[in-house]
Order: structure tokens, then sequence, then C-alpha cells
């Protein structure tokens, strides 16, 4: 059987594209996931359907690809990804943030002109029914959509949230009501994607409203060894995939063929079916079919690092509530870039996870230091030519002296942070940052060399852009340059990556995507 279009992930844009695509019924979808599928909430495992609620970490699960990266040099670190239907929305940290309006509008000018906030507006309010605003949309909220938003109300606040809030705000940062809204900065409720602990992802959220549909047919286990191409035009063609499922192999073919395996499972098959840059591929024999350089680089991500504090025996940490409930968002001194930090605060922080101690038992509250739009670029690269072989991925963090700057700064914020009263009250000691590596810039950049680690947000590596962008994998609808009946829909096609988690952006690439195939582009 031939489909109409065939799916390569099923993860936060993926299953979105099958599920819109599959509303037409006279319209055949294949939607092809390397991770196991299941059906409901009910049989989902519990490191998948719980976020904070659960007890089994995902970071040893079967549900994670477990990639590894350099992030600095000498320095590997570990890169959790989905595999599973729901990819990495199936095991996130449920964060529903968007990124804010000047992203996209920088999209748009870049040459995507179909990018523009005000054009994505209608797809941010179309993923979500978020129930802070359920009764009271307005503009900027959407209330029947597939993914529930929830946010946790001053009210509820456990002690280590309450005190940096008030650390924060004495410190002259304002307070943001809404982090989801229009020209939005300083600290205020984190919106979340995890109803009662329920991480919400798209295969609950979409798969729930399309898997019974006969027109829709999901394939688990599936890997995918490379795409294949009928070259005997001038522009070679897409015709399907050769896919590989407990040690079958076997040929898909489709009319589309939409590749939505992520910002490190596209760019890795793009190259290994001769896309990708001519001399790299060269390297493992690989015939290469068109060049395209672009592919594997501009490698984008948040780098992240906690600073810890262990609270005193009498303050409240709750192992198995919402560990996530304030953010902070500011924009550095002396930064030309609006908003280019973000702090992810946790009042219920649990040792470092490299000293193999539960993750579950808390010591105590931690402010997770973020940059956004870091000049920093890294880098995708293939091990071998074998499917089954993890890419390289160098992620060169804070590389640029800006970034690095701009960094040190944050740290040196947040330790200050712990001298305001509310913060004093609750603290008994800062163990995994010592002042001694506050004592000079060098000993700080050593420091935050040996322990900045990812927000969890590749982004970037397949971007789109007009022709006359030697980089760019894509155009704006996600059609790769110089083929025909391929595309690409995931977080890879994004020019620059966003400053927010970017599961939310991902889940409207999804829509828009889907919307562009409707409407013939």
């Amino acid at each position: 059987m031939k489909y109409d279009y065939v799916i390569v992930g099923a993860g936060s844009a993926g299953a979105i594209l099958a599920t819109r695509l599959s509303e037409d019924p006279g319209t055949s979808v294949l939607l092809l996931e390397a991770g196991p599928d299941y059906s409901g909430i009910e049989d989902l495992p519990e490191e998948v359907k719980y976020g904070y609620k659960s007890t089994t970490s995902i970071w040893d699960s079967d549900h994670n690809w477990k990639y590894k990266a350099t992030s600095t040099a000498g320095n590997t670190i570990d890169i959790p990804r989905g595999k599973v239907t729901g990819g990495s929305s199936a095991i996130n940290g449920t964060i529903f943030l968007r990124g804010i309006e000047e992203d996209y509008d920088d999209w748009a000018e870049a040459g995507n002109d179909k990018w523009g906030f005000q054009d994505l507006m209608p797809y941010f309010n179309k993923i979500e029914t978020d129930k802070t605003y359920e009764n009271n949309p307005g503009d900027f909220h959407g209330s029947s959509g597939p993914i529930i938003c929830v946010r946790y109300p001053e009210d509820t606040w456990l002690p280590g949230s309450r005190a940096f809030t008030d650390a924060a705000l004495d410190a002259g940062f304002p307070f943001c009501e809404d982090a989801n809204a229009p020209d939005t900065t300083g600290v205020g409720p984190l919106p979340l994607n995890s109803p009662d602990g329920i991480r919400w992802s798209t295969a609950i959220g979409y798969l729930g409203l399309s898997r019974h549909r006969l027109n829709l047919t999901i394939r688990a286990n599936v890997l995918i060894k490379r795409v294949l191409f009928d070259s005997t035009s001038d522009i070679p063609r897409a015709t399907g995939v050769i896919a590989v499922s407990d040690g079958e192999e076997f040929t898909v073919e489709g009319h589309e063929i939409v590749l939505s395996a992520g910002a490190i499972g596209t760019p890795q098959l793009l190259m290994l079916s001769g896309v990708g840059p001519r001399t790299h591929l060269a390297e493992f024999g690989i015939e290469c079919i068109k060049d395209v350089p672009g592919v594997g680089q501009n490698l984008a991500d948040h780098p992240l690092t906690q600073v810890t504090w262990q609270t005193k025996p009498n303050v409240e940490l709750d192992p198995v509530g919402p560990r996530l409930q304030v953010l902070l968002r500011y924009t550095a001194e002396g930064s030309e870039i609006e908003n280019d930090m973000i702090v992810y605060m946790q009042h219920a922080a649990s040792r470092a996870r490299e000293l193999g101690e539960s993750f579950i038992d808390p010591i105590g509250i931690s402010a997770g230091l973020g940059l956004n739009l870091a000049l920093s670029k890294g880098e995708l690269k293939l091990a071998s030519a074998d499917y089954r072989d993890s890419p390289l991925l160098n992620y060169n963090m804070l590389d640029d002296e800006e970034d690095m700057r701009r960094y040190k700064d944050g740290i040196r914020m947040l330790v200050n942070l712990e001298n305001h009263p509310s913060m004093k009250e609750i603290i008994e000691s800062r163990p995994y940052l010592l002042d001694a590596d506050l004592e000079s810039d060098e000993a700080l950049e050593s420091w935050i060399k040996r322990n900045v680690g990812t927000g969890h947000h590749i982004s970037c590596t397949a971007k789109m852009g007009p022709q006359t962008d030697p980089m760019a994998v894509t155009d704006q609808y996600g059609k790769v340059h110089g083929f025909e009946g391929l595309r690409l829909a995931d977080a890879s096609v994004m020019p620059e990556c966003v400053r927010a988690n970017i599961n939310v952006t991902v889940m409207v690439i999804g829509e828009r995507i889907a919307d562009f195939i409707k409407q013939g582009h």
C-alpha cells in the first residue's frame, strides 16, 4: 500500500500532523515511531504517565534515547529524548511556555514571513486548554485545545517558591502574572501541562483524538534506515523509507514523506539518506544525493545550571508535589537581547544526580539558570553510516565571551538573592557552589564549565529559510530545498531557538505545517 503521508516520528509535532492530516477520511496516513505506543493513559508506565508525581526516573528508562553530548571541552552530558509515542512531550518537565513575540517576528524577518507572532497566535490558542483563563480566555489563551495548561496559585506555593519570589521582587524584578501573555517579564507562576501530575503529551492530547480513525495507521517500535529517492529527474523525489521492525526490513511508500524525528533524529536521518554536507557524508561512504551544508549545523539549546541550597530541617519540601511553581525571566545587565535570561525555581530539589543519590528525596531548593539566544552554536555529525549508532553532538556551550559574561552575572545574581531575609530564613547551606568558586571570575568560569548542562531544548539543526540562505535546509513550509515529496516538521526547522522551553513552539510547528499541507503548499 502507498500512503498519502508517511510521518517518521510520533512526537510533539508528528502526532499533531498525523491527527490533523487524518481529519480528512479520504487521506491515508502512516505514523511510524521508534519507541512503543500505549493506547490509553491507564496503560502508560509511571515515568511516562507522571511528571512530578513519578517515583521512577526517566533518565534510565527505555523510553529515553539516552544520547550523550559534549557540553564544553572535555565534559560529557546526558541528552534525554523521548522514545515513545508523544516523543519528548512524553518525558519532559511539562513546562508549557511560549516564546516571546520577537522570537517569531525575527523568524519572519529572516525570510519566513508566515511565521510572525500574529500569524502564530491562533495556533498557540488552538493547542491549549488553559485552565487559569478557561472562563475568560480573551485573545491570548485557548479554552478548547487538546493540551491542558495549569498554574499553581500563590496561596498554594511552598516556602521555597514564596521566598524566591519575595527576594526577586525586592531585587527589582516585576511580578509577572502570566508568562504566556505578550510583553511579559519578571517573576511569577509557571505554566505547566501536567494536570494532577499527569504529563499531558501529544500522545494523550492528540493521538487520543485520532488513533481510532481507519485512515490513520500507527506503527510502533519501527526504526528507519534511510529515506528513498527517485533521482531519475532533475529534482529528486522522496518516495518512501526503509524501515526495520523486530529485525525485519521492509519498504514503505508514500506520496509525501514527513520527517518529525526531532532535532537529533531528523538531521541524522537526512545525512544517512544522502542529504547533508557532501564532505562529511563522504567520510562514511554515503552517496550524496544533494550537498546541503546546513544539515546538522546551527545547533542551539539553552545552557542550564542549578544553584542548589540545602534548607533547614523544618522547611516543608514536598517530594511528589509540583516541584516547579515559579519562573523568572529578565534581561542581563548590559545585554542587547531582551529577556535573555530565565530562572526555574524548584522548591524541592534533590542531590546532584551524578552523586548517585535518590532523585525523589529532596534536600532543599534550587534555581536553574538558563541562557536564551546563546551566541555559541554547536553541531551534529554522524558517528557512522549505521542507523543504530547515535550521532555525535557538540553543544559548544558558552564558547562566546558574551555568553559566559551573561552567565557568570546570572550565577552571582542568584547567589546574592540568598541574602534576602525570606531566603535566609529557610537556607542552611549552598553545598555544590562553594564560596571559593565565587572568589574570582576565573574560578566561577571554571565551575560553570564543569557543571553546565542543557535545558533539553535542542533545535535549529535543519533550519528553515529562503534559498538565498546557504545554511537553510527547508523553506518556510517545511519542504526541503531541492527535493520533492520531502518535508520536515519538528524543532530542527527553527531558524533560532525561542526564549522559552520549546515544546509549545514545536506543537505550533506541527499545527502550522499541517495547515500548510492542507492548503496545498
